[in-house]
């Protein structure tokens, strides 16, 4: 509903811009459960370093093609390169306490290192 006739009503036009720049920008329930899915170490794992990377790297991703478009959103700029930032510590984390599990994560997400 992005594209098309804009309402005249303001308050039907700003729920309009909110949900374009949520399905732009932000990470919905349904991809988060899937990008837990592909790597998570047990049934109900949430937190191991794995997922943190997996949801770090769908963020990021989606961050990184809202910033194709709007290429002056400093703010948005600062919060992905914090993202990276945290996505590498995890990632180092890993790499020090179980090399093997580092290694089939950077393959199962496509991650260069």
């Amino acid at each position: 509903m992005c594209i098309g006739t804009l309402p005249r009503d303001g308050a039907a036009l700003a729920q309009i811009l909110n949900t374009c720049y949520y399905d732009a920008v932000m990470l919905t329930k349904k991809k988060k459960r899937n990008a837990i899915a592909d790597v998570q170490v047990h049934e109900t794992d949430t937190g191991s370093p794995e997922v943190q990377v997996a949801i770090l790297t769908k963020r990021i991703n989606e961050l990184a093609s809202h910033l194709k478009k709007h290429a002056k959103d400093k703010h948005s700029r600062r919060g992905l390169l914090q993202m990276v930032a945290n996505r590498r510590a995890h990632l180092k984390y890993l790499e020090k306490n179980n090399k093997r599990r580092y290694t089939a994560l950077l393959k199962k997400l496509d991650l260069k290192r």
